[in-house]
């Protein structure tokens, strides 16, 4: 899902005006991409280790959202384009934090 949305993503970044693009676009782009890196890393883990690289992902999809929000109440995003990104990220931020839970709960009965 983070893979589609990041070429989502990426047909607006191409398109926002000069502005922002290479700010907020730019920033925004840089943590698709850590957290696609931190997930990818994640899932290669054993479980114990998963932990720190998932928290890493999910600290990244917050701060993508509120630069999404920043980037859309400049108006160089529009609300559609607002709407279909966020709304991912969001249901990313949820798988996130289940997976984070599952390990947690996971983790705490080996122990």
């Amino acid at each position: 899902m983070l893979k589609n949305t990041y070429i989502v993503w990426i047909g607006y970044y191409q398109k926002l005006p000069k502005i922002h693009k290479y700010t907020l676009g730019e920033k925004i782009d840089i943590l698709f991409i850590e957290t696609i890196e931190a997930i990818s890393i994640a899932s290669f883990l054993s479980k114990e280790e998963k932990s720190p690289y998932v928290r890493i992902a999910i600290r990244k999809i917050d701060t993508l959202k509120i630069l999404l929000m920043v980037l859309w109440e400049v108006k160089s995003f529009d609300n559609r384009k607002y709407i279909l990104v966020s709304e991912q990220i969001n249901t990313i931020g949820k798988m996130l934090g289940g997976w984070i839970g599952q390990l947690s709960k996971q983790n705490s009965l080996k122990k």
